[in-house]
């Protein structure tokens, strides 16, 4: 089969379309035919070497496809099930391995492309909003990158929970995107002279001079301080992602200061450690597509031997909503 290797720690160049053997089920697996893989932040930090990896190795943990093999122990899906799935390893590539512990049925009317898109960015949006700052009625809430692929899902989740989403993008196009997804306020950080300095009284401004209930932050170094100063007093701020790079090391006296605020570090894997909460997690988002009341917007395809090209958008924020690799 076709795979993509990350041939050793580097730059986007290092991933290299490769011929390898098919892989064969275990007992309580499946083999799956991809339809696409999703293209994440944590795909590039595993490519550099910044989270610890063999090399060779084949990334991604994203995808969706139509199951080809069972193991002799599956008892939940059959050959022909369209399949998604968030946490199965070596995704790139025209057949994965998806463990049945971690599948996702995908329900009927849902795009296989759309399934793909969904499991990863729309649990961590799903476990934002719901469990790590469950977001309430009335609340003002900042999310930073509001035309990514978490943003425009935790802006769309955030709204339908009755909260006031500002969120901040880096173009006209992304603003766009942002208010259409439920942003009541939109703030573009490229038109701002110091983000640390300048944000906070903005956000301040919009929020009766309180600051936000939450802020919700995937971009990490650039954005950290300004988030901090963006908070009411006893508000929370959910770091999830570096896509700036990770922020150094924080004194605690720091949330004392803002106003006893909190701080954390959530992972999805967290928050999908039991079987009953994935399927939760998947079960509600997958509804919302079928139903029609989640948008996920796929901003970019990339065939897979493209992989690099695909690294390269992400990681220069050319794109918006979801990045997938179609097999």
């Amino acid at each position: 089969m076709l795979a993509v290797l990350a041939t050793e720690p580097g730059g986007p160049d290092v991933l290299v379309p490769d011929e390898i053997a098919d892989p064969l089920p275990g007992p309580r697996d499946l083999v799956v035919r991809t339809v696409a893989a999703g293209v994440n932040f944590i795909d590039t930090y595993r490519r550099t070497g910044a989270y610890p990896m063999p090399f060779p190795h084949v990334p991604g943990t994203e995808g969706a496809g139509v199951v080809e093999a069972v193991g002799r122990e599956v008892t939940a899906f059959s050959v022909g099930d369209l399949v998604a799935w968030a946490s199965a390893p070596s995704s790139y590539a025209e057949l994965v391995v998806v463990p049945e512990s971690v599948a996702l049925p995908v329900p009927d009317g849902v795009d296989p492309l759309v399934a793909a898109a969904l499991p990863l960015q729309g649990m961590t949006a799903h476990y934002l909003v719901t469990s790590t700052f469950p977001v309430l009625e009335g609340q003002d809430v900042l999310v930073h990158a509001g035309a990514g692929g978490v943003g425009l899902l935790l802006t769309q989740l955030a709204a339908a929970r009755g909260a006031r989403v500002i969120s901040t993008v880096g173009t006209p196009e992304k603003e766009e995107l942002a208010r259409a997804a439920g942003a009541a306020d939109v703030i573009r950080y490229t038109e701002l002279s110091d983000l640390t300095e300048d944000l906070p009284p903005i956000v301040r401004g919009l929020t009766r001079g309180q600051g936000v209930h939450t802020v919700f932050d995937g971009v990490g170094k650039d954005t950290f301080d300004a988030s901090l100063a963006s908070l009411r007093p006893r508000g929370g701020l959910a770091l999830f992602g570096a896509a700036s790079g990770p922020v150094p090391p924080v004194d605690p006296q720091r949330l004392n200061a803002a106003g006893s605020v909190f701080l954390t570090r959530p992972t999805l894997g967290h928050h999908t450690a039991s079987h009953d909460e994935l399927t939760w997690r998947s079960g509600e988002l997958f509804a919302a597509v079928a139903a029609g009341t989640l948008d996920v917007r796929i901003g970019a395809t990339f065939d897979l031997p493209e992989a690099a090209e695909a690294h390269r958008a992400l990681e220069g924020r050319a794109t918006t909503g979801k990045v997938l690799l179609t097999a």
